[in-house]
């Protein structure tokens, strides 16, 4: 979240940032109890003098063996004052907590003006459109002819919205995670964690997913356990109320997880196949840093990202998002967009972002200097490196042939037992 101080200092920079996001959000709340925070400690404050001055005018009247019932009868109003504050502050601190924690990052100086997707700017491309001698299919139509993908099963299973890979799916699907993962360590230098796919509340406010996005959760009733939507959270909050020395950063973590989301907030969009589903693979690519290196760092994990993409061999095009499509707790994002043929367009393949200490503060991640002069928060910063559902329906559909199979790019055939091609067969 934001620095109580920094926004009392900066409001016009807040309402401006809130307008550039598109958000209309009541800023005088905060200015009113922020005011009353300060009133209450100055009071406090100065009961507290008092009750230290008159604490020595006692003892020198007991050490002088002179009457000193008329001050301590003081020294108890004062102490019953300052006993009155004290909750009536901690209400104030809770409400103003409270207020901050839905308050959006501030945008990095370099993020596109703009109100909608529409206004996103490109940054590069890499490859070209496939061209193909036939109409290509999306990759509903494809995994249902290769047996590979039955979306009515996972339907009587668990209903809407939720996978079935069989077969050659399922090890496609284990081949891009392993890929993936074998990328970022071996030769990205990341390293790999497993960490658990179920986390507290502590855990889910640490990274912003809560208070703002609690309906796009799912949560365990009667315990404080959510099922994680991005290994971003348990991932990022490793370190949480830690105190790191300089020389471990920047940090760089990789990790497998499932991701569950409830998808609250999208009714209608995307209801055919694996695009936006309940339950899918990531790897997540994450990153603590020194604030002096973190937007080279958010250039350098962008382009671990885009190198599975490269080796796979599919068009995409790398955009930076306006300030109305920025994430919640970002400061600057940077999106993947991968060429689907079966779709006629680019689909969102990963979020690549730099939180700043928005993320650090909530989570209280700080770091010691080399000069061990104080403490500071460090940068969060992390993408999909790739979504893997998406990452197996842009190879399915940029991958197929006239003849209904599909070729295995050379960087999976390792991780396929070999094979080039996954062919059709009869369920």
């Amino acid at each position: 979240m934001l620095d109580r101080k920094f926004v009392r200092e900066n409001l016009g920079a807040v309402k401006e940032m809130l307008k550039s996001r598109r958000m209309t959000i009541d800023i005088s709340e905060f200015e009113n109890l922020d005011a009353e925070r300060r009133r209450l400690l100055g009071r406090q404050e100065s009961l507290r003098y008092l009750q230290n001055q008159t604490s020595s005018k006692i003892a020198e009247l007991k050490q002088n063996k002179q009457d000193a019932s008329e001050l301590l009868k003081q020294m108890k109003i004062v102490s019953t004052d300052i006993k009155t504050i004290d909750p009536e502050l901690s209400v104030v601190e809770e409400k103003l907590d409270a207020f901050l924690l839905n308050i959006p990052n501030m945008l990095h100086e370099s993020v596109p003006k703009g109100g909608s997707e529409e206004e996103n700017v490109v940054i590069r491309t890499f490859g070209e459109q496939p061209i193909f001698d036939f109409a290509p299919k999306d990759h509903v139509d494809l995994g249902a002819d290769l047996g590979i993908l039955d979306m009515e099963r996972a339907a009587k299973i668990s209903g809407a919205r939720f996978p079935l890979m069989i077969g050659y799916g399922a090890l496609l699907e284990r081949a891009l995670i392993n890929f993936m993962l074998d990328l970022h360590t071996i030769e990205h230098g990341y390293t790999e964690v497993l960490p658990p796919f179920m986390v507290n509340s502590q855990a889910m406010t640490g990274t912003g997913q809560l208070p703002k996005f609690a309906e796009d959760l799912f949560h365990i009733d009667g315990r404080d356990l959510w099922l994680i939507p991005t290994a971003e959270v348990p991932v990022t909050n490793i370190y949480a109320r830690e105190i790191l020395n300089e020389s471990q950063l920047s940090m760089k973590m990789c990790a497998y997880t499932p991701c569950f989301r409830s998808e609250a907030g999208s009714y209608g969009k995307d209801t055919r196949g694996l695009i936006r589903v309940h339950q899918f693979s990531k790897v997540e690519l994450v990153k603590l840093a020194r604030p002096e290196d973190s937007y080279d760092e958010l250039e350098s994990l962008t382009r671990d990202a885009e190198e599975v993409l490269k080796r796979l061999n599919l068009h995409y095009r790398v955009v930076a998002l306006c300030g109305a499509d920025v994430g919640f707790s970002a400061a600057k994002c940077y999106d993947l967009e991968v060429w689907l043929p079966g779709q006629g367009k680019y689909r969102e393949i990963s979020s690549c972002s730099n939180f700043e200490d928005y993320q650090a503060r909530r989570a209280g991640i700080r770091f010691k200097s080399k000069e061990g002069k104080g403490t500071r928060l460090v940068h969060t910063l992390n993408g999909s490196g790739l979504a893997v559902g998406r990452t197996l329906v842009a190879v399915l559909e940029n991958c197929q042939q006239k003849d209904g199979s599909i070729r295995i790019p050379d960087a999976l055939r390792p991780y396929m037992r070999g094979m080039d091609h996954i062919i059709p067969i009869t369920m």
